[in-house]
């Protein structure tokens, strides 16, 4: 599990690619303190294990289902990406439970400067938007972000200067793809409520005390 609060930004040394995978060599520092063969450094907001670790670099394996959910396979070499090592007990929850499992990818709609901060309009698809809430959670590239707006087509977060400084978000522009992860509460409650099914169904009735003792929330 991950925070969603960035420590680094590393750059793509090298990329492998396979039929449908590829490695990724990453050079980086700070996030290679006490790593170890089989950790788990969240990239963009994927999760990935290192299996190769160097003086200033570390490679991970990007399987077929992660080229295909994100935006790593659009990655070139000396690309920056965001990176966060797992979350250890002791540590402070800065941001929010981020799982490293990317739910899809929106695109940057448009970059808009407000005062000391930065507007971040981001597209994104129906299957995305309904568990996005306004002054809910959201992972970009795997940044900790609070949703400042949302409607039936985008989503706003707004991007303070230290944030814009320590991750990617403000070097994309219009049209860039980010990687979205969902706030992982949410996902589970719907399920939890719609009776446990693979595609979950709208709620008919109303959530009251009755329902929630029904579905053995009380």
């Amino acid at each position: 599990m991950f925070t969603g609060i960035i420590e680094e930004m590393g750059t793509i040394r090298a990329i492998k690619h396979g039929t449908k995978s590829s490695v990724l060599s990453i050079g980086a520092s700070r996030v290679l303190e006490d790593t170890k063969l089989g950790d788990s450094i969240c990239t963009n907001g994927v999760c990935l294990t290192v299996v190769k670790i160097g003086t200033d670099t570390f490679d991970a394996d990007v399987m077929a289902e992660s080229i295909r959910r994100t935006n790593l396979g659009d990655l070139k070499t000396g690309d920056k990406v965001n990176l966060e090592r797992a979350l250890r007990l002791c540590d402070r929850l800065g941001g929010h439970i981020v799982s490293g499992h990317v739910d899809g990818t929106g695109k940057v709609q448009s970059l808009v400067r407000e005062d000391n901060a930065v507007w971040v309009t981001i597209e994104a698809k129906p299957e995305i938007l309904r568990y996005i809430i306004e002054k809910g959670s959201i992972t970009i590239d795997g940044i900790s972000l609070t949703v400042a707006y949302v409607d039936n087509e985008v989503f706003k977060v707004s991007i303070i200067p230290h944030t814009g400084a320590e991750t990617t978000l403000l070097k994309k522009k219009a049209g860039d793809k980010v990687n979205l992860e969902n706030d992982l509460i949410g996902k589970y409650v719907e399920k939890l409520i719609s009776g446990g099914g693979n595609e979950p169904e709208p709620v008919k009735e109303k959530i009251n005390e009755d329902y929630l003792r029904k579905f053995g929330f009380i």
